[in-house]
């Protein structure tokens, strides 16, 4: 959040104000004492005995400006400690309506990436991360996984891989052909799709029919839609949160580009089940 200047001070940076003033007024005296003594030699005593009287004078207005300082210092502290506490954290909703996920329906905690098939860091992060993340949490039912398409315009193989991951969803094969295509990205041409589809046992005519047409692309354009209304253009990208009780939306209270390391995700999902079981 971007905290803008105020035109104004408030009553801590009034106090402060006062501080500093009160200090400076402080050190005037002594400075002026010495300076008066040098110009008052060869005087009358009389005139030395004035000048005595006001500098005892000075010293009672410095004691107590003192004890009106120690005053103010004790006030800002109880300023400070009277702050109002934070506010819980924002977040940002996602309707999961009808998305296909890894892990059980019943957990309340959920990870949604946007990602690009053909993406280095994507490919990274699925077998460095998520594998690990998927025997923690997602097949121990704490984590429901979302995965959506952002396949970036320098990436020529990253729509036709999203299609094939798609179309293997057809026949209940999402998360094996995602796991497939990031395991290696070098063999992303519709040829290594229908060999991945056979290697996954799927009906190789059904896949290359639905490789061939487009009844996924508005899905994907859906999902880079929604991308593009967050200011998303990197990959990966993740949201981390809440799933509601009906299971139709996540409301992610951590977002970040880039893959992170396993501790990293391990941290924000623990905090997250920490407060379901509070």
């Amino acid at each position: 959040m971007k905290v803008m200047p105020s035109r104004f001070l408030n009553s801590s940076g009034r106090a402060v104000v006062v501080l500093v003033l009160l200090s400076l007024f402080l050190m005037s005296p002594v400075m002026s004492s010495q300076a008066r003594q040098k110009e008052d030699k060869g005087k009358p005593q009389e005139d030395i005995s004035t000048l005595k009287k006001q500098v005892h004078d000075l010293q009672e207005a410095q004691q107590q400006i003192l004890t009106e300082l120690k005053e103010l210092k004790r006030l800002l502290m109880e300023m400070q400690a009277a702050r109002p506490a934070e506010q819980p954290p924002q977040f940002v909703t996602f309707n999961v309506h009808g998305e296909p996920f890894n892990g059980d329906a019943a957990a309340r905690v959920a990870i949604i990436e946007y990602s690009d098939f053909e993406c280095p860091y994507c490919g990274q992060y699925s077998r460095e991360t998520y594998s690990k993340l998927v025997e923690s949490y997602v097949k121990t039912g704490k984590v429901k996984y979302y995965f959506r398409d952002l396949p970036l315009s320098g990436h020529p193989n990253a729509l036709p891989a999203a299609r094939a991951a798609r179309c293997a969803a057809e026949q209940g094969k999402f998360w094996e052909m995602h796991d497939s295509l990031f395991a290696n990205q070098a063999a992303l041409s519709p040829k290594d799709f229908v060999e991945r589809a056979k290697k996954l046992g799927l009906d190789e005519a059904k896949f290359s029919e639905c490789l061939s047409g487009d009844r996924h692309t508005d899905e994907i354009r859906r999902s880079i839609s929604s991308a593009q209304r967050l200011g998303i253009n990197g990959t990966p990208a993740f949201a981390i949160g809440t799933v509601t009780t009906d299971g139709e939306v996540v409301r992610a209270t951590s977002a970040f580009v880039g893959g992170g390391s396993y501790e990293e995700f391990k941290a924000i999902i623990d905090e997250l089940l920490s407060q379901q079981k509070k």
